[in-house]
């Protein structure tokens, strides 16, 4: 008792208590588990920019809150409840999602240690990785929602957050692309989107939105525009919660062929998001699958999260991650981001099918697992997509006609699916200055041209168009940009028979003028806002 007495006077009694923890530390190995962590948070780098999309932008900030709440209680679950049955997430924790904290979303960040506490005691420095890349996500919304900054002014800011960000070296995701190799071909890839379809469909919605919502914020020329295009944005997010899985993305959504003109613009921000949504998969497969042992879970997250710090490991070039984006699909994963038509794009590919690309090249080469299921990528496993398509848009050229019949009903939906998947891609492409092709692509323009004016020229869809406003504006949109012609005129009336004189005609009857409907102050370039996937809101709110 005098040598702790003594020991306490001279290292007085902070010392004294740290000396102790480290000695009962080393005595008792085999109960004292805990890794040595040398993270530690950072917060915002200081910017008058800050918190601008919060405050222009509100609903869909709050969303990004519900999103932080999705990521943290799937870890938690997974890690804590092995041997649950999959309704745990794909019933209960989905339709609380979905029908109370997605539609009444937390006003103000999460703290997602406190929702999954021991996932955050199982790996600190991954949940450190994602927060880390989530601030320089909502800093960057700041930077393109700030209407007082210009051009110059935001690519200036975007490049000093990005240094940043990329000072945190122990937890910055590399800006250099990485191989789907890393996150499908791995032996424990795959596990949690075949056995959690829903929830793994409504993460990857996530991930569509995250990256979406800057593309209105580039494109959109007016603040107006910015804002009606962020609510359009936002509306299709919910349009993919309407029947799960089958109107979620089918494959991880890509920042290149999601938002083409920001990843164009800030290339080396889109490649850090796509690593980032990468990891997240990574991280729930490595938690599902059973194949890894319980004791090798920790040590599997902190290799694959070294890999994603790394500019080495499955290491592609930008081009060849382009190329990659372009070959998987737009419509595959949920489609553009603006310029879309009201129907969500068809799929070409099975749910979740593993698409083999080359690491050099990007090109795809075949299927892991998984098929295509029709249209342009059938039977076609070696393409090389046009600027368009490496920019975003699907790919028309070397579109499968084998066993086409042409009937009229056959052509009518064959028109109606090209329409759904491309003629958005393809206007977006010219609005937005991509150049296509200058043979194939061209092509393609046309035969989406006679494809657009061939469906208005029948007299329900022409009244459908006339009688929507946005619709209508659309249409409007796409002449004044010389992508297709003038509306069709309705055919005109038929006369009656030079055998009946004009004088025994029954007179016409009149009928009075029907008033107008007032202008849709929101119409343009954006389609009308979907009910959420309930009937009534629940009145309480996560806070």
């Amino acid at each position: 008792m005098s040598q702790v007495r003594t020991l306490s006077s001279r290292l007085g009694r902070g010392a004294l208590l740290a000396s102790l923890l480290a000695g009962t530390a080393l005595a008792t190995p085999a109960t004292a588990s805990a890794q040595w962590v040398t993270t530690y948070e950072q917060f915002y780098l200081q910017a008058p920019h800050n918190w601008t999309f919060r405050n222009d932008y509100q609903a869909a900030d709050r969303l990004f809150n519900a999103f932080d709440y999705g990521h943290a209680i799937l870890y938690e679950k997974l890690w804590t409840m092995p041997h649950a049955s999959p309704d745990e997430l794909e019933v209960k924790q989905y339709d609380y999602l979905t029908k109370r904290v997605l539609v009444r979303p937390p006003r103000i960040p999460l703290e997602e240690a406190a929702i999954e506490i021991k996932y955050v005691q199982l790996a600190p420095e991954a949940k450190q990785m994602f927060e880390w890349a989530h601030i320089l996500h909502r800093q960057l919304y700041d930077v393109l929602a700030d209407e007082r900054l210009d051009q110059t002014a935001k690519d200036r800011e975007v490049q000093r957050l990005i240094d940043y960000y990329k000072t945190r070296k122990d937890v910055a995701f590399s800006s250099k692309p990485k191989s789907m190799k890393l996150m499908q071909e791995q032996p424990y890839s795959l596990a949690f989107r075949k056995q959690y379809p829903k929830f793994n469909g409504l993460i990857w919605g996530y991930h569509w939105l995250q990256v979406g919502l800057y593309e209105p914020l580039m494109v959109g020329k007016t603040v107006d525009e910015r804002q009606a295009g962020v609510r359009a944005t936002t509306a299709r997010f919910w349009q993919m919660l309407q029947d799960p899985p089958r109107t979620f993305p089918y494959q991880m959504p890509m920042t290149p062929a999601v938002a083409p003109v920001f990843a164009a613009r800030y290339q080396e921000a889109a490649i850090i998001f796509d690593n980032l949504h990468s990891m997240h998969d990574v991280i729930s497969d490595i938690l599902a699958n059973d194949s890894v042992p319980r004791h090798r879970k920790r040590a599997e997250i902190m290799l694959a999260a070294e890999r994603f710090r790394d500019d080495t490991s499955y290491v592609m070039t930008p081009q060849a991650w382009l190329t990659m984006a372009g070959h998987m699909g737009i419509e595959n994963m949920g489609g553009p981001s603006v310029g879309f038509l009201p129907t969500l794009p068809t799929p070409t590919v099975t749910y979740g099918a593993v698409m083999s690309h080359d690491d050099r090249t990007g090109a795809m080469v075949g299927f892991k697992s998984g098929q295509a299921t029709g249209g342009e990528h059938a039977g076609h496993t070696n393409m090389t997509p046009t600027p368009a398509a490496a920019a975003g848009a699907a790919p028309m050229a070397g579109m499968n006609h084998a066993g086409m019949n042409h009937t009229a009903s056959d052509t009518s939906r064959a028109r109606t699916d090209s329409a759904r998947r491309d003629t958005s891609a393809a206007h977006h492409a010219m609005q937005h200055g991509v150049t296509p092709a200058p043979s194939e692509n061209t092509a393609a323009q046309a035969m989406m041209r006679e494809m657009h004016e061939a469906m208005l020229r029948d007299p329900a869809i022409r009244a459908r168009v006339l009688a929507n406003p946005a619709l209508r504006a659309h249409q409007q949109h796409l002449e004044s940009m010389g992508a297709v012609d003038s509306l069709p005129k309705a055919p005109p009336a038929r006369r009656s028979s030079p055998a009946t004189p004009a004088a025994k005609r029954p007179p016409a009857k009149m009928t009075p003028k029907a008033t107008p409907k007032p202008a849709d102050p929101h119409a343009g370039h954006v389609m009308p806002t979907p009910k959420p996937p309930v009937k009534k809101p629940p009145t309480e709110s996560i806070r």
